[in-house]
């Protein structure tokens, strides 16, 4: 396959110093994997492997939260953790114009702008951590400390 095409995701982790190994899982070309199947296909346990959501506050402000893959987001929660009333996810449609990735490969490093971002405190509990490494079919994996730095993460329960 030659020389692997990094991602933005890739080089902002590079560039924060961001130790990180990247994995492929098999997909059809443009499909968005679910995370369950995701962390099965790279022999991970679902419980670190992390899916990013996009969502609209009351404000009309963006915000990204990072869940378990297997876990459910409560909004009420997310909204509290970054001082909303509510949020509610975008579109699928909108989640290029917003982040600059596609569904299913949405990283929570590397969007077109900062957007407040807030990981599931469950994350602490996890030696290593996966997340989309910015394309479907790639997942990058590194301590979650690491990545909620180079994300510029707050940490919050925010799963039901």
């Amino acid at each position: 396959m030659g020389k692997e095409a990094k991602t933005n995701a890739m080089r902002i982790l590079e560039r924060e110093k961001v130790a990180y190994t990247a994995h492929e899982y098999p997909h059809e070309e443009g499909v968005a994997v679910d995370g369950v199947t995701v962390a099965a296909s790279i022999g991970e346990d679902p419980a670190c492997v992390y899916k990013t959501l996009v969502t609209q506050g009351n404000s009309k402000n963006y915000f990204v939260f990072v869940i378990p893959v297997a876990a459910e987001l409560d909004l009420k929660a997310a909204a509290r953790s970054v001082g909303e009333k509510s949020v509610a996810m975008i579109h699928v449609a909108d989640i290029n114009k917003v982040t600059g990735y596609v569904r299913g490969g949405c990283s929570p490093v590397g969007m077109k702008k900062q957007y407040r971002t807030v990981f599931d405190e469950s994350v602490l509990t996890q030696q290593k951590v996966y997340v989309s490494g910015g394309r479907i079919g790639t997942q990058v994996c590194c301590a979650p400390a690491d990545l909620i730095r180079a994300a510029r993460a707050a940490t919050a329960k925010i799963i039901f």
